[in-house]
């Protein structure tokens, strides 16, 4: 059964004036103007972002403060006052020291849970366990590991916000977790547990964490002679250095790092997504100029979310480019909007927005481009 829409009305402009059904009213301005009227647009968003995030108790906005001290991990690049938090909310600065509260080598905000494989993932129909790449080396059976379970680990933080966001609980557990160790999730890999996902929230928040759980699995798969596959699902907002580390892991292990791009221009990415993609792009190209290096299965995959009004036909055709300047055969998958969270006075996606974009990617030269989340096409 198709998504019954219930946002199909004329909405307006608080900048132009134009009206149209995919025009969000509470974010309060149309992609034209974001993209040619920035510093106006941004105020007007700047409203409903400040009472998302203040609902949260979470900074509003990267801090920059003078004197303060850098985090630099991700592409937000914190500069903490005295007693100030990073947008992640997990990096302060107390007394004139740097204090990760969690994310690093010794400790996570993340829960976790048995997926069977094959799973829903937007990487499924490359990814070893459900799939018939990489056998044998990266899987146990020549198809889908049916009988086999991906550990699936939620981080309970991000280094975006997304007006989107479909995962926005994690904004909730960031107070709530506990920080644990990585040897918590390295106890709870069953023997039937063939493959380890990040996910969240986003990894790139935690991206320390994932890298020690990765290279912990390393040891445990050599120790006892075993498949143990490791992936991310990630914004790819994490510092280039970081992200080196996790291309190595996804390589060794038969992983993948799926990399969500949300949008191409940084602007429309800083109005929905409150941050930029200047990593989530440089990274994009730094993991893709390995994909050669393991042909028995992508090690990357590239998805965006279609969103009405927002995310359309050019900002496709712009990221189709930039990946086939990387490599044609990267694997990219045009995901349907679900109105959600912020922003959720939006339409679904409709097919026919979807078969644009489709086209689009098509006509820049990707070869490997699938449709996701059909069903809610309208």
């Amino acid at each position: 059964m198709r998504f019954i829409n219930r946002n199909l009305h004329q909405k307006k402009c608080k900048l132009c004036g134009k009206e149209s059904e995919d025009i969000s009213e509470k974010l309060g301005v149309c992609r034209e103007c974001v993209l040619t009227d920035y510093t106006n647009a941004s105020e007007i968003i700047s409203i409903i972002r400040k009472t998302y995030r203040m609902n949260y108790s979470l900074p509003i906005k990267p801090p920059k403060t003078k004197n303060g001290l850098t985090c630099g991990d991700c592409v937000n690049n914190c500069v903490l006052g005295s007693d100030e938090i990073g947008f992640c909310n997990l990096v302060k600065n107390i007394k004139g020291k740097l204090v990760r509260i969690a994310g690093d080598e010794k400790n996570g905000l993340f829960s976790f849970y048995y997926d069977s494989l094959p799973t829903n993932c937007v990487a499924a129909p490359f990814c070893p366990g459900c799939s018939s790449n990489g056998y044998p080396k990266y899987s146990y059976v020549a198809g889908a590991e049916i009988g086999w379970n991906n550990l699936a680990v939620f981080y309970q933080a991000c280094t975006f916000d997304c007006l989107f966001c479909q995962n926005y609980q994690y904004r909730n557990g960031v107070h709530v977790s506990s920080p644990t160790s990585p040897k918590l999730l390295i106890n709870a890999v069953r023997k039937n547990t063939s493959c380890i996902c990040f996910f969240g929230g986003d990894p790139a928040a935690q991206i320390r964490h994932s890298n020690k759980v990765g290279e912990l699995s390393i040891e445990k798969a050599q120790k006892e002679d075993r498949i143990l596959r490791v992936c991310w699902e990630t914004n790819g907002s994490a510092k280039p250095e970081l992200m080196r580390k996790t291309t190595e892991i996804a390589l060794k292990t038969g992983g993948l790092i799926k990399i969500d791009v949300k949008t191409f221009d940084d602007e429309l990415n800083l109005a929905l997504c409150g941050s930029s993609n200047k990593f989530t792009l440089f990274n994009l190209k730094e993991i893709g100029k390995r994909i050669n290096e393991r042909p028995e299965t992508p090690l990357l995959v590239a998805s965006t979310l279609l969103i009405p009004g927002y995310v359309d036909v050019d900002q496709v055709a712009k990221i189709a480019e930039y990946l086939v300047s990387i490599d044609e055969s990267i694997p990219y998958s045009l995901l349907a909007f679900y109105p959600s969270f912020a922003i959720d006075d939006l339409p679904t996606t409709s097919k026919k927005h979807a078969d644009r974009c489709f086209k689009a990617a098509i006509e820049k030269g990707l070869k490997n481009i699938s449709i996701g989340n059909q069903h809610l096409l309208r």
